[in-house]
């Protein structure tokens, strides 16, 4: 065997399919829970069927987790994000997740998931630099 490292800011999507897929396979043997069940997850904002905002991400291993929210600064301080993340927790529970995960910065939103009931479980100081990351989560069950 010849082993070789190789850089690439475009992996095709079969090779992250192998890292992908043993990863997979490692946990479930681990957790003794078959079938990863990765679900997108979406909770859209339209405008006469057109989206404007709302939030992106995807539920397995019993937890919903959010990539991205988003609202435009005009549709915002309205309770409109209270709304989809209401929306998060909902479907979250129909998947039968015990909770809701997500990050963000110290520039975006902290504050309002913690008057949602998230509790800070991480931070990353200077990522970015000047900034900090966090990690949030709300059990739903």
């Amino acid at each position: 065997m010849t082993l070789a490292l190789h850089i690439t800011d475009r992996p095709a999507r079969e090779d992250v399919d192998v890292i992908l897929d043993g990863l997979v396979a490692f946990n479930e043997a681990a957790i003794q829970r078959p079938g990863r069940a990765k679900a997108d997850l979406a909770v859209l904002v339209r405008d006469e069927g057109r989206t404007v905002g709302g939030a992106i991400g995807s539920s397995y291993y019993g937890w919903a987790v959010i990539d991205l929210l988003w609202l435009p600064a005009a549709l915002r301080r309205e309770g409109l994000g209270r709304r989809v993340m209401a929306a998060v927790e909902e479907e979250a529970r129909a998947r039968g997740c015990i909770g809701v995960r997500l990050d963000t910065y110290s520039f975006q939103a902290r504050g309002f998931y913690e008057k949602l009931g998230f509790t800070l479980f991480g931070t990353l100081p200077d990522h970015p630099p000047g900034h900090t990351r966090y990690w949030l989560a709300k059990r739903i069950d």
